[in-house]
């Protein structure tokens, strides 16, 4: 495994793989030579499907045939010591070509511009940014069937495509491995005597990990759009909604460990990284909160920690328990030294006294507490400038989370069907004379938005800019400060 992560990282950069340096020639044809043709092959589909995420099968496959071809070519013993690096020209060159076949980027015009090695690495650092929502829908087993036996290459490739672009957040090792043993189960269950009771024996051994897959993917998703401080935020609101009766000092060491453990997982090469820290800290989790609440105990009597993390992260919100008065952090208080957890700790008292309120909602909340700590503590009035952006606040907040509250607590509590038909009550009876047209598209903008937004697991840049236009002025210049 080590082997083969060692060449994911020197794949990652694609048809601009050479740096200058004899060395990294002499790394690639040394995995080369170790791993065969097609390893080689199959571990480059990967790295280049996670890279350009957006990028269609077809020009995937015309950066595939390249890169093997180049190591096939200038990777055999006695190769004249510049095939490589003329290789590698070449491929910029083609990169930058009218009718390039390979998968197209914004920034490839700005590259092409620089010459030599500068050109080169310029290419080298283009990527697509990931799948928001992972496009990738599993067929049924008969239809995996058909197309492994009709071409069992083609089927592989694709499926390596398709995953890798939709998951492409998800560790290397973590996708590394699902996808391996994927490809494994139905090379064995469709030639089997009994294929159906193979699939199902053959799911169940990899259900671990193909949750792992997902579930990461979804977390590093997060740490990517939001960085340590923000994710800690985002895992502390999410434990105050699930568990709104434990105390800020029991769940912010907890988000901080999570946050942690995101850091040092999502880009790491270690295989044992995520599911050996995910575990370690679900043990923390369930050691601290399984006495405080029923529903986390639940998930905390599993064998599998793996398991476990993933029952906690699908909890719902749970009833607000009552709480006393809140108290809001003085202006003192949000600009002296511990400034920062002060307003860690008025999100989390928000988040547990509105248990529905979506993490993208609470996110935005957060930016613009920060901005206006940032641009109100080192003002000459202090105090003035945050009365005034407390004052610019004015109504228009309140009632927004009550609204997203509603509505993200409705979609939780009824199937999707009494949802919608709720919604289009409530919009009745405050729109009356509103067409039917009019509110079926309001139906289906507020259906769509709380489908894929009041989930935990909600993908957060899509999101964000969902509420950013909802919000819209009541959160322009910071003035969405918290208390």
């Amino acid at each position: 495994m080590k082997v083969v992560l060692t060449l994911l990282l020197l794949l990652a950069a694609t048809h601009a793989m050479h740096r200058g340096k004899a060395y990294v020639r002499d790394k690639v044809c040394q995995e080369f030579r170790i791993l065969g043709k097609e390893n080689f092959r199959t571990l480059t589909i990967v790295a280049n499907s996670r890279k350009y995420s957006n990028a269609t099968f077809e020009e995937i496959s015309h950066l595939v045939r390249e890169i093997v071809s180049l190591a096939e070519t200038c990777c055999v013993e006695g190769a004249d010591p510049s095939c490589y690096d003329a290789g590698s020209s070449a491929l910029s060159a083609k990169s930058c070509g009218r009718s390039s076949p390979f998968p197209s980027h914004p920034g490839t015009a700005g590259c092409c511009a620089q010459e030599g090695l500068e050109q080169k690495l310029c290419l080298a650092a283009l990527q697509h940014p990931p799948q928001q929502l992972p496009q990738y829908v599993q067929p049924s087993n008969e239809e995996l069937c058909q197309a492994f036996k009709r071409d069992p290459e083609d089927f592989a490739d694709r499926f390596l495509h398709e995953y890798a672009s939709s998951y492409g957040r998800a560790p290397l090792p973590v996708l590394l491995g699902s996808t391996t043993t994927f490809l494994s189960m139905v090379s064995t269950c469709c030639i089997s005597p009994a294929p159906t009771v193979c699939f199902l024996k053959e799911k169940l051994e990899r259900k671990t990990l193909s949750l792992l897959t997902l579930m990461s993917n979804r977390v590093c998703s997060r740490f990517a759009a939001y960085g340590k401080d923000k994710v800690t935020v985002s895992y502390l609101t999410s434990l105050a909604q699930k568990v709104p009766g434990a105390s800020f000092e029991d769940l912010f060491p907890l988000a901080e460990d999570g946050a942690e453990v995101f850091s040092q997982c999502c880009d790491s090469l270690d295989e044992d990284c995520m599911p050996k820290k995910l575990s370690e800290h679900t043990a923390k989790a369930c050691g601290v909160l399984a006495t405080q609440d029923e529903r986390f105990a639940g998930c905390c009597k599993g064998k599998n920690l793996m398991e476990n993390y993933f029952c906690i992260s699908a909890l719902p919100p749970a009833p607000t328990p009552k709480l006393p008065q809140l108290q809001k952090p003085t202006n003192g208080q949000l600009c002296g030294e511990e400034g920062a957890r002060h307003a860690k700790r008025s999100l989390f008292e928000l988040a547990r006294r509105h248990p529905s309120i979506p993490d993208a909602v609470l996110g935005k909340l957060y930016d613009a507490s920060e901005k206006a700590r940032g641009e109100c503590c080192s003002a000459k009035d202090t105090s003035a400038c945050l009365d005034s952006k407390r004052l610019r606040m004015g109504e228009g907040l309140s009632p927004f989370l009550e609204k997203a509250n509603q509505l993200c607590g409705q979609y939780t509590q009824l199937n999707f069907l009494d949802f919608k038909k709720r919604l289009r009550e409530s919009l009745a009876q405050r729109m009356p004379e509103a067409s039917p047209e009019l509110l079926g598209w309001l139906v289906e903008q507020q259906a769509d938005f709380a489908s894929t937004c009041c989930p935990p697991n909600s993908p957060p840049l899509y999101c964000t800019d969902k509420v950013s236009s909802e919000l819209g002025e009541a959160c322009d210049g910071g003035s969405c400060l918290l208390g």
